[in-house]
This record gives C-alpha cells, structure tokens and sequence, in this order.
C-alpha cells in the first residue's frame, strides 16, 4: 500500500496536483515516522491506522474551521480528505451497523449504558477500518439507553 501512495504522489507531481502530491507527500511521512517510532516496516493493518488517523485528523479541523467561520480552510481541508479517504476500505453503512451491534448487544448480554464498555470495543474490533466510531457510538447509546 505504501508503494502505491508513492507512485501515486509521484504521478500527482507530474501532473501539477499540488493538493494530492502535498497531502501524499505528509501522509507518506506520517507512515515513515510510525516506522520508525515502532522500529520496524508496517504492515497494511498499520499502515491503515496511520491512514485513519490523518482522516480522522481532518474531519476534526473541518469542524473546528466551520464553526471559527474559515470556510476557506475547511475547503482545503476536505479536498486533501477526499485524498486520504481514497486510501481506507469504504465504511460500513448504517443498516450494517446496527445489525452488528444487535448482534454483539445479544451476545455479550448487553442490557443497559453500564455495558457499553464490554459492547463498543468488540464493535470496533469486529468492524475492524470500516465503522465510523462516532456513528457506532451514537447508535450503541441509542440501543442501550
């Protein structure tokens, strides 16, 4: 996956996409310096939570651009996760959700908010890059309370 964020950027530079080859170029050096703080190559399960992070990142400064008023920032800021987002397996829709949490709510005998600790991380687990954890968590505490 690394490899093809690489060609990519380098192909984002050929063709004077500034956006896509400057947002490739810092994800590029947020994998190199997990690897290096891990001491090791990553793996795609890695590489995957780097990826998340950055897109979670952005989503974090899109809100808090648009509630300051910079809409001009927030622009740029969706436009470099529209980048990062074409790199993370397509989220699980809501319907998929639900069913998932009706299913480990039944089988970790989930009855009110006090089990949501033992609900959410089998969620997340089980859903492993594809569950929203905002969405997940609003759904399980609509379920539990």
């Amino acid at each position: 996956m690394i490899d093809q964020i690489k060609n990519d950027m380098n192909n984002a530079l050929k063709s004077g996409d500034k956006v896509k080859a400057n947002t490739l170029r810092l994800l590029i050096s947020n994998l190199k310096n997990k690897s290096i703080e891990l001491g090791s190559e990553l793996d795609d399960k890695q590489v995957l939570q780097v990826i998340q992070k950055a897109s979670k990142q952005h989503k974090e400064s899109i809100k808090m651009y648009k509630e300051g008023g910079r809409d001009d920032l927030a622009s740029q800021e969706e436009l470099e996760l529209a980048v990062i987002e074409h790199y993370l397996p397509s989220m699980m829709g809501e319907d998929k959700l639900n069913s998932l949490i009706d299913t480990v709510i039944q089988e970790v005998g989930a009855e009110s908010m006090a089990d949501f600790g033992k609900v959410m991380p089998e969620v997340m687990k089980r859903g492993a890059g594809q569950v929203d954890g905002s969405m997940a968590q609003t759904l399980l505490k609509s379920k539990l309370s």
